[in-house]
């Protein structure tokens, strides 16, 4: 997580090119928030106890943590105060814009951000909380801290939510994924960014946070919040799991929601978000040199279309019907052709009692 704190990370590009939460996300978790386990699509298989609260739940305020560039803390509108907190100040000033810009500067009075570590909330008060929540964040915090700290400032009844995206999808190429799972997750350290992630906060990712423990681990048998509800986003994609990935063994297993209809372009934007291959380039500042001006990024971005090429030739092949230019060439993929891209999503839920 230090590599977004670095003045060399360019905010404004990391939230140009990420994808945008959908609203239904949210709206699970403002349902979760006023019923429980109750309101999750599927709960036959839910063990956790005691989710619903006795107490009627309160719309006051809304603490989101690890707020990056605030595209989460703008939906937490439904608060009458919401609070932004993240470690980085250009992550902080990039949210402030980004919650004037989605809501206009009369409408943000409501919203007010901190820079501070997630683990260290001295600035709110015992039990002011009413919902926490932390997008793309929770795979950095220290849990032995974090469960104390929340079960400190979150009011009864109320919720905590947090939620990662991992290994990116195309949909349309499942040929790819062995492709994109090298780009990610290899070992060696000239053609993949596997080497350059901060871990083992990458690691508790990419297992979609099964390594988060459970509130109890870190505050005892007191029972002052739920076991976990987990909820797991992730349509085909880890039926079975690979041999680097855990077994989700997930009570509730929904279709994908995550999703960006999106371009080849817009995923090489995409690239540059990564956290790894800033960490790559600072290692190998001559990288576009050595390879005929192209960055280990656009190298693998380059692959991915030619493989692209490959399957959709394929499948014309098999349908008896292979597309050509004027020249006679068989058309190719452009960088303005229209991608979908797909995102499995590891939800974690819980109550204070």
């Amino acid at each position: 997580m230090s590599t977004f704190a670095k003045s060399s990370f360019n905010a404004a590009v990391y939230a140009a090119s990420r994808p945008t939460y959908p609203k239904a996300l949210f709206q699970l978790i403002f349902n979760y928030h006023e019923k429980g386990a109750a309101a999750l699509p599927d709960t036959s298989n839910i063990t956790s106890t005691g989710s619903n609260s006795s107490l009627r739940p309160r719309w006051n305020t809304a603490v989101d943590l690890g707020c990056g560039t605030g595209q989460a803390t703008t939906e937490l509108h439904p608060f009458q105060r919401v609070i932004g907190v993240d470690p980085s100040e250009g992550m902080v000033q990039r949210a402030r814009e980004h919650v004037e810009g989605a809501l206009g500067s009369e409408k943000t009075s409501q919203f007010s951000f901190v820079q501070s570590s997630a683990e260290k909330l001295e600035f709110l008060e015992n039990e002011s909380v009413d919902l926490i929540i932390a997008a793309q964040a929770a795979h950095w915090f220290d849990w032995d801290k974090q469960w104390p700290e929340i079960a400190r400032i979150l009011r009864p009844s109320g919720t905590v939510a947090f939620w990662t995206y991992s290994e990116f999808r195309l949909p349309q190429y499942p040929s790819l994924t062995p492709l994109i799972t090298h780009y990610l997750q290899g070992k060696d350290p000239d053609t993949s960014l596997g080497p350059y992630w901060e871990r083992p906060g990458r690691t508790i990712l990419e297992r979609h946070l099964v390594d988060v423990p459970e509130p109890k681990q870190a505050l005892g048998q007191s029972g002052i919040m739920t076991d976990t509800d987990r909820v797991y986003f992730s349509g085909p994609y880890h039926e079975t799991s690979p041999t680097n990935s855990p077994s989700l063994n997930a009570p509730v297993t929904l279709p994908i929601i995550l999703r960006s209809q999106s371009t080849w372009n817009g995923l090489l934007g995409y690239f540059h978000t990564f956290s790894s291959l800033h960490n790559y380039i600072e290692k190998h500042p001559d990288d576009a040199q050595k390879h005929g001006g192209k960055t280990l990024a656009e190298r693998t971005w380059m692959e991915l279309m030619e493989g692209a090429e490959k399957e959709e030739q394929e499948r014309k092949q098999l349908e008896g019907a292979v597309e050509k230019d004027k020249l006679g060439k068989e058309v190719k993929i452009k960088g303005e052709d229209e991608l979908v891209v797909e995102w499995p999503v590891a939800m974690v839920l819980a109550k204070k009692l």
